[in-house]
């Protein structure tokens, strides 16, 4: 998968999303119909291929996506994520081409133990998500969760650290992106490993 997202029609965009979906689903981060994902198709307007709503994201096929617009209103396909609006905000806010979201228990947990944002510090792995390993104090934000998708937005806006690509959304789950959908896994897979030492280490 290249960074080159705008080449992606509707379908190709279903076949990454429901190949990216297995994996995750795979380890268990996205059980039952958890979890949502989008990759950009364009940025003039801005539109967003994002699972639909309702299926489980370990069998999704290329079929099983939706367009929506820069508000995460449908524009062709079936029911979107409740959160494909989140999606679009992400993608709006960070110039992100890829949005991963999945239910980890390490996120939902430390979402709860540390509601004022968890700092990662002296870790080889934080190159990962493009920071220093040491001696640099990383913030991984955390926010309070909320069913109206613009006041979550409002709040991801507020607390969000431009150094780390990632929010945990307090007793829900983690917000990840990324250039593209590859690099949005390596960086969700990257946050969890953290996320599940700080869990560990705690």
């Amino acid at each position: 998968m290249t960074a080159d997202i705008g080449a992606l029609d509707l379908e190709e965009a279903g076949a990454v999303l429901a190949a990216e979906a297995a994996r995750f689903a795979s380890f268990g981060w996205m059980r039952g119909t958890s979890g949502n994902l989008s990759v950009v198709l364009s940025r003039d307007p801005l539109r967003l291929a994002v699972t639909a709503s309702g299926r489980d994201k370990g069998e999704l096929t290329a079929a099983d996506v939706v367009l929506v617009d820069g508000r995460g209103a449908a524009v062709r396909g079936g029911r979107p994520s409740a959160e494909a609006a989140l999606h679009a905000r992400v993608a709006a806010l960070t110039g992100a081409g890829a949005v991963v979201h999945v239910h980890t228990v390490a996120s939902v947990a430390m979402g709860r133990r540390a509601p004022g944002g968890i700092v990662l510090r002296d870790l080889e792995i934080l190159k990962g998500v493009g920071q220093p390993a040491h001696d640099v104090d990383v913030l991984l934000p955390v926010i309070a969760n909320s069913q109206d998708m613009t006041e979550l937005g409002d709040r991801l806006e507020a607390a969000r650290n431009p150094r780390m690509p990632a929010v945990v959304v307090a007793g829900h789950g983690l917000y990840v992106w990324g250039a593209d959908p590859r690099q949005a896994r390596h960086h969700t897979e990257v946050v969890e490993w953290l996320l599940e030492l700080e869990l560990t280490g705690r």
